[in-house]
């Protein structure tokens, strides 16, 4: 049997987007999105929690209070909650391997009833 060790930081934040439909912009709606990152040692290697929490609270901060729209990878791409959590997985994955883990599942939430998530498949 093998154990898969895992953590798992959920974390808040308010910012605001509109979508883009092909008739022009929607109106611009804040959101408290939830993000639940689940993150692995690489190897035998214990992370600090305070660690991994600090690093995803920088990515995070980034945007907290904006519009994403305004931001220059949404420029062209619509912001919805797919984009945005391709997004953050790409922005949160480098800070992971900087603390010798990876990132293995990211879930981003817009509301308590709408979710995307996205799972790195190892094997």
């Amino acid at each position: 049997m093998k154990l898969v060790h895992t953590y798992k930081i959920k974390s808040y934040v308010n910012a605001s987007h509109a979508m883009r439909w092909k008739s022009g912009e929607g109106q611009q709606h804040i959101h408290t999105w939830e993000i639940v990152c689940e993150i692995r040692s690489k190897g035998d290697h214990m992370i600090v929690f305070r660690d991994i929490e600090q690093a995803i609270k920088d990515v995070l901060d980034s945007f907290s209070g904006k519009f994403l729209n305004k931001l220059p990878y949404f420029k062209e791409i619509n912001p919805t909650v797919e984009n945005v959590t391709i997004w953050l997985f790409d922005l949160i994955t480098p800070e992971m391997e900087q603390l010798s883990a990876q990132l293995v599942r990211i879930e981003v939430s817009e509301s308590p009833t709408r979710s995307y998530s996205i799972e790195v498949d190892n094997e």
